[in-house]
Parts: C-alpha cells; sequence; structure tokens
C-alpha cells in the first residue's frame, strides 16, 4: 500500500519572490527538488486551497501551502530472503557490511540475487524510497559497509551529505608494486573510450580524487588505505591501475597475476586463488539523516584478503629483497 505524504506550512514573508518550487523546497526540506518539482507538475500542491501546477509561480508570503500526495512503489522488484550482515538499523536508516560476490542492484544478467532484492524482503517499506534506499554502491566483489535508507527523508538528507562529501568512506585495498608513503589521485573518470563496460581516466571525465597512504609494504605489494573525495564507478580500482598500481585480483583493470620472482608455492596458490579485487570498504562516518547525530562504523577486514596478507608477509621474510 502507498504511503500518503500530508504536509502544510505557512510562506515566511522574507521568501516574498521565490519561486513556488523554491518555497516548498525550503518548507519541507525532507523531500528532494526534483520530487517537489514533480508533484508540483502533478498538481499535488496547493497555495491557500487552490492548486498550483507551475513551478516557477511565484509567492508574496503569508500563503498557507499543501502537499497532498503519495508515494508510491519505486519498481517491480521482488523480495527474497538473503542474509544481510547488518551493522546497524534504526527506523531510519540501515548499515551493512556486504560479502563478497553479492551484486547490490538488480540489472543485466542480475536480475536478483541482489542486495535490493534482500532489502525489500528485510524491510518491505523500503519499496515506497527510489532504488529502495541505496545511496551509494560497493562492486559485486568488494566487500565492507553501505549505508541504505529506510524512508525517503532519510535518503534525500545522505543524498545531500555525499553530495556534499561530508561522508567519509575509508577502504583497505592490497595493491601490486611498491609505493613509498602515500598520496592524491586526482583524474577524471569516465567510460572508457571503447570497452564501455569499463571505466577510465579520460580527458572530460567527471571530477574524481582518492587519497591513500601506505599501511605495509611487502616485497612486491602494499596494503594501502584509502579515503574516497569523490565516489565514482570503480574510482578505486581505476584510480590504482592508472598509476600502475592494480589491485590484487583485478582482472578488469590489473591483468593477470604478477607474482615477484622466486614466489614461495604458497604465495603463488594464494595469489591464484584470489578471484577478487581486494578492496574492502572498511569505515564508514556520517551524520545521522533524522537526528542529526555522528555516527562511525567499522568492518574488520576479510579473512581472504587477511590470508593474502599472511602469504605476502611470509614470502617478505623468507625473500626480504624487494622487487620491481
Amino acid at each position: 500500500m502507498a504511503q500518503k505524504i500530508s504536509l502544510n506550512g505557512e510562506v515566511p514573508f522574507e521568501l516574498n519572490g521565490k519561486r513556488l518550487d523554491q518555497i516548498v523546497a525550503e518548507l519541507f526540506p525532507d523531500y528532494s527538488r526534483s520530487r517537489i518539482k514533480q508533484w508540483i507538475l502533478d498538481g499535488h500542491v496547493c497555495v491557500d486551497g487552490t492548486v498550483h501546477s507551475v513551478p516557477k509561480f511565484k509567492l508574496v508570503g503569508g500563503e498557507r501551502v499543501t502537499v497532498e500526495t503519495q508515494l508510491e512503489e519505486q519498481g517491480e522488484w521482488e523480495a527474497e530472503d538473503i542474509p544481510l550482515d547488518i551493522v546497524f538499523e534504526d527506523e531510519h536508516i540501515l548499515v551493512i557490511n556486504k560479502p563478497a560476490g553479492l551484486v547490490v542492484h538488480p540489472g543485466a544478467g542480475n536480475p536478483a540475487g541482489t542486495v535490493l532484492n534482500a532489502l525489500l524482503h528485510h524491510c518491505p517499506g523500503i519499496v515506497e524510497v527510489p532504488r529502495a534506499g541505496i545511496v551509494h554502491r560497493l562492486d559485486k566483489d568488494t566487500t565492507g559497509l553501505m549505508v541504505v535508507a529506510k524512508s525517503v527523508p532519510a535518503q534525500t538528507h545522505l543524498v545531500e551529505q555525499l553530495q556534499a562529501r561530508e561522508i567519509t568512506r575509508e577502504y583497505e585495498a592490497l595493491v601490486n608494486g611498491l609505493l613509498t608513503a602515500g598520496g592524491r589521485v586526482d583524474a577524471p573518470i569516465g567510460r572508457h573510450p571503447t570497452q564501455r563496460t569499463h571505466m577510465a581516466v579520460v580527458h572530460g571525465g567527471r571530477e574524481s580524487v582518492t587519497h591513500y597512504r601506505v599501511m605495509e609494504k611487502y616485497r612486491a605489494h602494499c596494503r594501502l588505505r584509502l579515503r574516497l573525495e569523490t565516489g565514482r564507478t570503480h574510482q578505486i580500482r581505476v584510480h590504482m591501475s592508472h598509476i600502475k598500481h592494480p589491485l590484487v585480483g583485478d582482472f578488469t583493470y590489473g591483468g593477470r597475476p604478477r607474482p615477484p620472482r622466486g614466489a614461495s608455492e604458497e604465495l603463488l596458490s594464494v595469489l591464484r586463488g584470489f578471484r577478487r579485487q581486494a578492496l574492502h570498504a572498511a569505515k564508514l562516518e556520517l551524520v545521522h539523516p533524522i537526528t542529526g547525530e555522528f555516527m562511525s562504523w567499522e568492518a574488520p577486514v576479510p579473512e581472504d584478503m587477511l590470508d593474502m596478507v599472511a602469504a605476502f608477509k611470509a614470502d617478505f621474510k623468507e625473500n626480504p629483497v624487494p622487487q620491481w
């Protein structure tokens, strides 16, 4: 059943001369400007009891604005009983620790069996929130923390925080090659010019900034901590490949495994068996979209990455001379 929305407010006189869509957005900030504009166009907004369907209509102040509408179901997805590792939940948001191999949103080749399908089973009302409350994604084989909005107001404010770069997202990664300390990659990302399913650093792409620091060095690999300043598709994977240090296991952007010369059979076995990019969303910090409380979560690095770290350390102990 669709959720009914009933809003009522008086226009402050200091907003004299502003457009209807601007005023409604200021009166009811829990809803996005695009949603409010559509409500106006659809005839769901009244000024002093009269429907006004022109977003540019200007008000003088003192008018009574009402919105009577409902939130419709946002898709035809099926709820599926897929276990979720829930780190935090209240009536407004949900934070999960996503495992490797789980796609976030249904799409070509993945019509079901996704995080979204699991969310619909766990929280059926989330069907009324666009994209079932998913405000940011992780790649299928990336593990770690994701925040999900359980209501439209929560989603609106989370998206605003993301756009203002006020949500902190930190990752751990294992990369090929040796880096000296830390740095910043500032390189625009867009669609690959010939491989349309891939992203790449391209002229005219969207601004993309990644910060990284070296946590540990091994003989031919590094363990990194990274922080996203922007959130483009495959950003960390593309940026690390761009600076010639692709993620371990990233066959899309890094090619085949590159073991160091003289690598032990144990390390070779671990590298061959690692079938995903070594990337984990380890830390998430944000301001709660409804209560305003600062919140922070951390998710432990998964066992497969820790096994890789152990193999790197054992190899470095046996062969302490750095490679490439």
